[in-house]
């Protein structure tokens, strides 16, 4: 799985800013205010070629004297127990402080890889600042500056040196890995003991039994199924700061992991903004993607439900259009066999390659349907399209005007070319490339 490198430490040394400078771009607040990152947060980023989940954490409150060192050791506990490497970020402007020493004497009790940084020593003179630290009795010491991007790249190195370059996973083809994930309390380990056909896991009424992922390899019609569970996500402002705050990093790896990802959501709730967060993780990760809405049972039936349901998620996944809803219930087993015969369906569907020849007649005939709006104006042209990965498909076309299709059409292609090849429950993905107009 992809690697999960936590940066931890006290207020105001400048984890946000660290965490924006890797990221390349300002989704963490950064603010002089100490503590304003109430929430940790989490990306994906690439160094190097090397993909791994970064998190700042973050979630205090610093004027709570009585409560600081406590949550200070408690940061440093989940990121020790959750994080395959923690980057320990100090302050040089302040020096060494009491909770640093808290800090390390956790961290150095667990099994990680850490990795120690003094921030804010922008100044060449500032530098010897550094030597302080060295009290703790580490080997190395980065001296770093956040802000000005000084010694990053020193650090990261180090940091990013065993970790894998980004390349194809190696799963078999006769394996489809699928992740089910969804928001606490929603059903997954109930599910997944219908679809296997066995008490696999503990099933409780309590939100978030569930802390870890484990996987779950098993037969279907000749075909094997290897399913992930993972733990639930509890709305931000409910997150505790015990180890179930770190239950999305959790999610993430899985759905990074898989080739396939249920999202399950809850009937009586309908879609939650946190089932939108987690649906938008699947789609920006381009995985294939199948929507169960568990607890049906539960729901009043009246005229058209199944259908007024259906439409209703529709509406509020609507990027998610791709991927089939299926109303189930776990305690009953309506329609869980559904899901089996759709992740095998769906599982071959994404990994489907499409002869050049074949997509290039029926892409033609899409675009002569309906041309882009912009063709007559600009005329633009589509000469040809072909494969160019799948697991998830994408499409390269190429054309004399690759920035000319509004948002609108680039959905009529990809709608188009799913039902053309029969791509359901898969994301299209679509790549433009410039070839000069030949008159």
């Amino acid at each position: 799985m992809i690697p999960v490198v936590a940066i931890i430490g006290r207020p105001n040394v400048g984890k946000s800013t660290l965490f924006n400078q890797l990221a390349k771009k300002n989704i963490a607040i950064v603010d002089d205010l100490p503590g304003v990152t109430r929430d940790r947060n989490y990306l994906e980023v690439t160094y190097d070629n090397k993909p791994f989940i970064l998190v700042d954490t973050g979630g205090f409150d610093p004027f709570d004297d009585d409560k600081l060192s406590a949550i200070v050791k408690e940061h440093a506990q989940i990121a020790a127990e959750e994080a395959d490497v923690i980057v320990f970020l100090m302050d040089g402007q302040t020096g060494l402080h009491h909770s640093d020493e808290e800090v390390h004497r956790i961290i150095q009790r667990s099994n990680r890889k850490v990795y120690y940084a003094v921030n804010k020593l922008e100044k060449e003179k500032e530098r010897g600042n550094v030597f302080e630290f060295y009290s703790l009795g580490v080997d190395r010491i980065f001296a770093v500056s956040a802000k000005n991007n000084i010694g990053i790249n020193d650090l990261f190195d180090e940091v990013t040196e065993d970790f894998q370059e980004d390349k194809e996973a190696d799963k078999g083809l006769n394996e489809t890995v699928v992740a089910i994930v969804g928001r606490p309390n929603v059903g997954k380990s109930s599910i997944i003991n219908k679809i296997v056909g066995k008490d696999r896991f503990i099933v409780s009424d309590i939100a978030g039994t569930t802390r870890d992922s484990v996987d779950t390899l098993f037969k279907y019609n000749n075909r094997s199924i290897r399913i992930i569970d993972t733990a639930g996500i509890r709305r931000k402002s409910r997150i505790s700061f015990k180890l179930e705050k770190y239950s999305v990093i959790t999610a993430l790896r899985s759905i990074n992991a898989s080739d396939l990802t249920v999202l399950l959501l809850n009937a009586e709730d309908g879609v939650t903004s946190q089932d939108m967060k987690l649906a938008s993780q699947i789609f920006d990760r381009k995985k294939a993607c199948i929507i169960a809405v568990n607890k049906w049972d539960l729901i009043e039936k009246e005229n058209k439900s199944y259908e007024n349901f259906v439409k209703k998620v529709r509406d509020d996944l609507s990027f998610m259009d791709f991927a089939p809803v299926i109303p189930v219930s776990a305690l009953t087993g309506q329609r869980v066999r559904k899901i089996l015969d759709l992740i095998l369906e769906i599982g071959e569907t994404y990994k489907k390659r499409v002869p050049t020849s074949v997509f290039n007649k029926k892409l033609m005939e899409i675009y002569a349907r309906s041309p882009s709006p912009k063709n007559r104006r600009n005329k633009t042209r589509l000469y040809y399209g072909t494969q160019v990965k799948s697991s998830p498909p994408i499409f390269k076309i190429f054309t004399n005007n690759p920035g000319s299709f509004p948002e609108h059409y680039l959905k009529y292609l990809e709608r188009s070319i799913r039902e053309e090849f029969e791509l359901n429950g898969v994301p299209v993905c679509l790549q433009f490339a410039s070839r000069k107009c030949e008159e």
